[in-house]
């Protein structure tokens, strides 16, 4: 009798008593529980509704598009002898999958008329969270005193802020007649004040032949409101290579005043 409960009580202790092990997998072998969705309006609507709603969210929002006109540079330039006429600037439009950029710059010097002219009409492209991929155009305008007509090019660049907020764009060309250049700049934005803001840029141009010049600038600008921004400042310039060798002004420093806008 003492036996008989004894064992009794040892098949209650058992936690798998009753169970049918046999069907049973081993947890190798045991189908993975479903995935929780991170997406808690799923668990209560149609998946394929809730996906086409947020595709339709991601147009509305992310997707929209949106322009910008803007004018880094509109400014006069006085220097020793003829005094000059600069602006640089580019407009865009488009969403963040995908742009059109246009840019334009020139320079017009006092008895002389214009020195030099550009535009550049690109695709651009993201490649990461802070840098775009530009490809596009390029033509330079004829300046009146040389004999020789425009230039057409074929440009491969980028634009994009680096790491401690510098602003940095780059470019190659490759011109109708076969000749290889590139273009380096990059700026920074110190803000001395929530309105006064100083900024150090430089800018280097590598054409044929070994034509290079450099272009180191100082500006000062004072934001009445963030779209319309006053500022003065010194640049200069330096041209190594065959611009010098033709005797042509080897660099210049220029006091500027002039105007930053966008809209």
């Amino acid at each position: 009798m003492i036996l008989d409960l004894q064992h009794e009580q040892h098949q209650a202790a058992d936690p798998h008593a009753g169970h049918d092990m046999g069907s049973m997998k081993p947890a190798a072998e045991a189908a993975p529980p479903p995935v929780v969705t991170p997406r808690a309006a799923d668990r209560l609507f149609d998946p394929k509704a809730m996906a086409a709603a947020r595709a339709q969210l991601m147009v509305e929002h992310g997707g929209a598009s949106v322009w910008t006109v803007r004018a880094d540079q509109l400014e006069y330039r006085a220097r020793k002898g003829a005094d000059a006429q600069a602006f640089e600037g580019e407009a865009w439009w488009g969403t963040d999958a995908g742009k059109w950029v246009v840019k334009a710059r020139g320079e017009r010097i006092d008895g002389e008329g214009w020195e030099k002219g550009e535009a550049e009409l690109l695709k651009a492209w993201p490649i990461g969270p802070y840098f775009d991929l530009q490809a596009g155009v390029r033509y330079d305008l004829a300046p009146p005193k040389l004999s020789k007509g425009g230039r057409s090019y074929a440009a491969l660049g980028f634009e994009g802020l680096a790491p401690y907020w510098f602003e940095v764009q780059g470019a190659a060309y490759l011109s109708d007649r076969g000749d290889v250049s590139a273009r380096a700049e990059a700026s920074y934005d110190l803000r001395l004040t929530q309105k006064l803001i100083l900024q150090p840029r430089v800018e280097a141009d590598l054409a044929e032949a070994g034509a290079a010049t450099l272009e180191g600038g100082l500006r000062l600008r004072y934001e009445i409101t963030r779209e319309f921004a006053p500022y003065v400042g010194v640049v200069r310039e330096r041209a190594f290579g065959p611009a010098v060798v033709a005797g042509e002004r080897a660099g210049s420093t220029a006091v500027v005043i002039g105007v930053r806008a966008w809209r």
